[in-house]
């Protein structure tokens, strides 16, 4: 249809002509209100960068002659660290004369894998870096899971506390 055609029949229905496909032979146009189009559009983006998650590397430091109440805190970080959907750094530090014994420390991220293998998976294996020996576990679900999961528990929690709220209000009697 002609330009001036298409125009017109846009200012009588009162829309936006919206060219589509300018390389096209002819060009596609198309009939829309274009404000409505837009804000569509942001609310589509927002929501898709509220559902984006960034990957997390959190750290956790040990030593090799760690405590059997320390380690089992540190293995609740871990532990949590994994149910968010983030990484997990462990570093094990050497000093003075547990360096002539790295076997210790591997051994010590090995039962560490171990025990949080259901939540998570080692990414990268145990490797000397001076001082130090590095394990990098990942988790099983993806960040965005772990968090849309989250944010289940949390509205059935809500809903929860509302219902008992409202079962107690029902409860205590009307005062004359």
């Amino acid at each position: 249809m002609p330009l001036a055609k298409a125009l017109e029949l846009a200012q009588e229905y009162d829309l936006d002509l919206v060219e589509v496909a300018a390389n096209a032979r002819p060009p596609v146009c198309k009939l829309m209100d274009y404000g409505k189009f837009k804000y569509e559009s942001a609310m589509k983006a927002r929501e898709a960068r509220k559902n984006q998650a960034h990957t997390v590397i959190k750290e956790m430091k040990l030593r090799p002659k760690i405590d059997p109440h320390d380690y089992d805190t540190k293995k609740g970080h871990v532990v949590r660290f994994l149910k968010q959907g983030d990484k997990v750094k462990i570093t094990i530090m050497f000093r003075g004369r547990e360096q002539s014994r790295p076997e210790l420390g591997f051994r010590l991220l090995q039962r560490l894998a171990e025990d949080v293998q259901d939540l998570g998976f080692v990414e990268s294996n145990p490797k000397q870096d001076g001082r130090n020996m590095i394990m990098v576990l990942g988790p099983h679900k993806k960040k965005t899971e772990a968090m849309a999961e989250a944010r289940e528990a949390q509205a059935a929690r809500k809903a929860e506390r509302q219902g008992a709220a409202s079962e107690q209000a029902a409860e205590e009697p009307a005062e004359a």
